[in-house]
């Protein structure tokens, strides 16, 4: 049983079915916040590990998606990922003739990214799947709680 389903109580004296006592380990965000991660990459493995994409892979192509032309460096910026790793990101999607990259109208130094036809198939093709992986990890929220929680990661994560 995961130690998150399973906790008693809220102090640092909280035990879980294991009678593992969390101690102040239970007193940590970032704890938790790491636990979440894990159960949500797992849950998108167990959905989406046949699509071949990973989570970075498939931020990338709905960013892309949802904003035709944008560059690399806003991409990465967004996502929170630095160049080395978005470049290898993007040659990959582009390998897989998921993204295209076109010379910046605006900018000689930088591509404006684009969904190929292939990468508007794929995200049609995956968004059910998708849509069940983000039910399970939500599945013991309201849709208020889904949001406020949103709300909050939200700023956490604004400078």
């Amino acid at each position: 049983m995961d130690i998150l389903d399973k906790t008693v109580g809220g102090g640092a004296d909280s035990v879980t079915s294991d009678d593992l006592i969390l101690g102040e380990l239970s007193t940590l965000l970032g704890y938790f916040l790491r636990r979440a991660e894990v159960f949500a990459f797992q849950s998108f493995s167990a959905h989406l590990s046949a699509d071949r994409i990973s989570p970075g892979q498939l931020g990338v192509l709905l960013l892309v998606s949802a904003n035709p032309g944008t560059n690399q460096t806003r991409i990465g910026k967004t996502i929170g990922i630095d160049r080395s790793t978005l470049v290898t990101i993007i040659d990959t999607m582009e390998r897989r003739s998921l993204i295209r990259r076109e010379p910046s109208p605006t900018d000689r130094r930088s591509y404006a990214l684009f969904l190929s036809e292939g990468g508007k198939r794929f995200l049609r093709d995956v968004r059910p799947r998708l849509s069940i992986h983000e039910a399970e990890i939500a599945r013991n929220l309201s849709p208020s709680e889904l949001a406020t929680l949103k709300d909050l990661l939200r700023r956490i994560v604004s400078p």
